[in-house]
């Protein structure tokens, strides 16, 4: 694979990122088969991981700690997150209140769990989960400065921020003499494509890397999901029923792009998997899409993306289907708990 500048960090990652968040209780329980997936992604020539303390409550850092135990560790950039509860399933009430947010107490414990978890003395990227107004992100970037400085972290980024706070926390790092975030991950896919119009320039402007997560759209563009045919059975269908109910407006609004979509892909001479893939790899912003398989088959269907290039054509019929900048669903731009999900949904 040929190697990215990861925003001006001076680190190289590969051009996919290996997502651990379906390794452990939220997708494949089975430890040996996620390492499995760890270790072909890394013989592929993937050397960038990113996961969260969130992801199975922990289990996911685990594994993949797992994973790079046998010597691997000094090859692969490793990114993980923090923000979310951690005493408390996502998307349940209760727990304690200081364990979780952005506030320099949380960070620097939690980032001791994680690295007991990764079974390594340091992490590449510490990012911060989810934006938190009752936290000045001066705190937060603070505290994350002082972990650079001891050496716990080798940098930070934030992810699903929106434009208008990147530049804010761009403004106070330079005006508080503090490092800065050097990374987002915002959801990018053809059917979520709002961050065009203001964190990809903002994210350009700042010199950031760019790392999208859900490039597949929540397992809409792999292809199964197809017009006059039933809607197939998956693990995150059933995790969250709600986004894949056809009889929801939005959802039909990304049935019907999904379904030209595949028509377009076919028509090219190549998955849609890879289509929807080279579309992210292929704006200039873009450092590297966040794959995340459950399954060996999975990962092994997206490696080969990396070798497909869209022309112009092809790409502006993708605009045909889905405009720039359009995002046809609002549940895809964030993780929303269920039980938020359902909360708002009674507001309405």
């Amino acid at each position: 694979m040929d190697y990215r500048g990861l925003g001006r960090t001076g680190m190289q990652v590969s051009p996919l990122c290996l997502g651990a968040m379906m390794f452990g209780a939220w997708g494949e329980p089975d430890h040996d088969a996620s390492v499995k997936i760890i270790h072909r992604a890394l013989d592929a020539g993937i050397n960038f991981i990113d996961t969260a303390d969130v992801y199975s409550l922990g289990e996911s850092e685990v594994i993949v700690g797992k994973a790079l135990a046998d010597g691997r560790r000094d090859d692969v950039i490793l990114a993980t997150k923090f923000h979310a509860p951690m005493d408390v399933a996502l998307g349940q009430s209760g727990g304690d209140p200081n364990k979780r947010g952005n506030s320099r107490r949380w960070i620097v414990s939690e980032v001791e769990s994680s690295l007991r978890r990764l079974n390594t003395d340091w992490i590449d990227l510490y990012q911060v989960h989810r934006p938190e107004d009752g936290t000045d992100v001066e705190e937060t970037l603070a505290a994350l400065t002082d972990l650079q400085r001891q050496g716990k972290i080798r940098a930070f980024g934030s992810s699903t921020f929106p434009a208008h706070q990147i530049v804010e926390a761009q403004w106070i790092a330079r005006d508080r003499k503090l490092s800065r975030f050097v990374t987002e991950q915002p959801p990018y896919s053809i059917l979520v494509r709002g961050i065009e119009t203001d964190v990809l320039p903002v994210a350009e402007q700042y010199g950031m890397g760019v790392l999208p997560w859900s490039p597949l759209a929540g397992g809409w563009l792999t292809g199964r999901y197809r017009k006059g045919e039933d809607a197939p059975q998956s693990h995150r269908a059933a995790w969250r029923p709600g986004r894949y109910d056809l009889s929801k407006p939005d959802n039909q609004a990304k049935l019907d792009a999904a379904d030209a979509l595949a028509v377009l892909a076919d028509e090219a001479g190549i998955p849609l998997i890879h289509l929807a893939l080279a579309f992210v790899l292929q704006h200039p912003a873009i450092t590297a899409p966040i794959i995340g398989p459950r399954t060996l088959e999975q990962l092994e269907s997206q490696l080969g993306a990396v070798d497909v290039t869209l022309s112009g054509d092809v790409l502006d019929r993708i605009d045909e289907i889905v405009p720039p900048g359009i995002t046809l669903s609002r549940a895809d731009t964030g993780y929303i708990p269920p039980a938020l999900e359902d909360a708002s949904r009674r507001r309405r």
